[in-house]
């Protein structure tokens, strides 16, 4: 049964309130500590005890049990730095025409404050089937470190995440995952004006081309194909010098239909060009069509679909679902906002959710 829970309503007030502090107070990626501190702040507010590794903050409900699954509500609280283009100060939480405008807002400070209204609004029943933590992560847009991946193995098991993010509320069961490869093709370098030396441009043409003209025969059901994308290149150091080297760099956003390490060896064995990923960290992400919580989606209508965006999901090795308020086209944009009543729908659309969950569960 509900205990002394606060009502919709007030939550609904109180998460403008506190999306309006969090955007007035910059959040860049690694240096999320004010924000870290208002959240903070905000549970000690309803007497919640809660967690904090360096800028990540967390809590656990009232009847929070080692014998029940645990499910991670998650969002982040860093922002990328304001766009050139703001007509508005990106810092200054105004609302007009219904909607709230500030840095963040967003991406992802609206799909925040509604998971953490959700988790505040159940955090005394002592009926639930299951755990819920809540996590305000740090370091999302560059996929640092010391974001949610630092706190994960702080937290136990986990039978689901939910990743707030702006989806207009829509359900992704797949994310598309992150491969960034440099490419290095090499040939001799010689004066222009005789025929000798190896240009090393025209190497890395013929391999470009293999990579804008290729096509991974597997495709993913929610994701569609493996995209690649060369989206830098540099090469020679005079207009009468053959370039010895060119260096290139390839964006490849994978499905689940292939791993990173399968990846890395189809283009491996088709280009010339030395080839050597960033990382392996942000693989794509799928949950099965029989996890509780699509029979939850589909008994609410929700509409789910694949995600092309990363998040932290990819960080992720539980089962997750990414949904939350606002559209994805306006983060990173100037002028960024969300409608207030789409933080109001975001938060009743979360808890109909858990509370749907807990009925299947």
């Amino acid at each position: 049964m509900e205990q002394d829970s606060p009502s919709i309503d007030i939550l609904k007030d109180s998460a403008i309130t506190l999306l309006k502090k969090l955007i007035a107070i910059p959040s860049f990626s690694k240096h999320e500590d004010q924000t870290a501190d208002i959240i903070q702040e905000y549970f000690e507010q309803y007497n919640i005890s809660c967690y904090r590794l360096k800028n990540n903050v967390w809590a656990k409900n009232k009847f929070f049990s080692e014998n029940k699954p645990t499910i991670l509500l998650n969002s982040h609280h860093d922002t990328v730095k304001p766009n050139s283009h703001y007509s508005l100060d990106p810092f200054n939480p105004e609302v007009k025409d219904g909607k709230l405008y500030g840095l963040g807002s967003n991406d992802a400070g609206g799909a925040l404050v509604s998971l953490i209204s959700c988790f505040l609004y159940l955090y005394e029943r002592n009926d639930l089937k299951y755990n819920i933590i809540i996590a305000a992560s740090a370091e999302e847009e560059i996929s640092g470190q010391n974001g949610i991946e630092f706190v994960l193995p702080e937290l136990g098991d986990i039978f689901l995440g939910i990743v707030g993010e702006p989806t207009c509320m829509q359900m992704a069961v797949a994310e598309k995952g992150l491969l960034v490869i440099d490419c290095l093709a090499k040939g001799k370098s010689g004066h222009v004006a005789h025929d000798m030396g190896d240009n090393a441009i025209y190497k890395a043409i013929k391999d470009i081309t293999w990579f804008q003209t290729f096509d991974f025969p597997r495709k993913s059901i929610q994701l569609g194909r493996v995209k690649m994308s060369v989206s830098m290149i540099n090469a020679g150091i005079q207009h009468n010098i053959i370039p010895e080297i060119c260096n290139y760099t390839v964006d490849i956003r994978t499905t689940d239909e292939y791993s990173h390490e399968e990846v890395l060896e189809i283009i491996k064995s088709n280009v010339s060009s030395e080839i050597k990923p960033r990382s392996m960290r942000l693989s794509s992400s799928k949950i099965s069509s029989e996890h509780p919580v699509l029979i939850a989606a589909k008994e609410l209508n929700m509409e789910l679909f694949g995600s092309s965006t990363l998040s932290d999901q990819a960080l992720m090795s539980f089962p997750t679902v990414k949904i939350g308020p606002g559209d994805s086209t306006r983060s990173h944009t100037a002028d960024e906002f969300i409608y207030i009543d789409e933080i109001h729908s975001g938060i009743e659309l979360y808890i109909k959710l858990l509370s749907t969950l807990n009925t299947i569960l």
